[in-house]
């Protein structure tokens, strides 16, 4: 066992670039949530601390400058009904 919430069994390991991982859905939202407070993805979360990981232990760089790379992609939090959750939404926000 691990951390008290994961289950260590044998997992596939495919030939594609894709990594799966089942987590406490509660854990999953959490994570989530903090992600997208800190204008992240769960990818560029995972490929920064994987880079981190690996250079720590003298492996090198994980993945080459044309994937860290990437385009951000934008993502939008709050309720598109109450007004918006941009620089306009909230300056609007201040003045009431």
């Amino acid at each position: 066992m691990l951390h008290g919430h994961v289950m260590l069994h044998h997992m596939a390991r495919g030939e594609s670039g894709r990594i799966v991982v089942e987590i406490d859905p509660a854990e999953k939202q959490e994570l989530y949530d903090a992600l997208t407070r800190d204008g992240m993805t769960l990818k560029d979360w995972f490929l920064r601390r994987a880079g981190e990981y690996l250079r720590e232990r003298g492996q090198g760089q994980l993945f080459g400058a044309d994937v860290l790379a990437e385009a951000k992609v934008p993502y939008r939090v709050g309720n598109p009904t109450s007004g918006g959750s941009g620089e306009k939404a909230k300056a609007k926000r201040m003045a009431r």
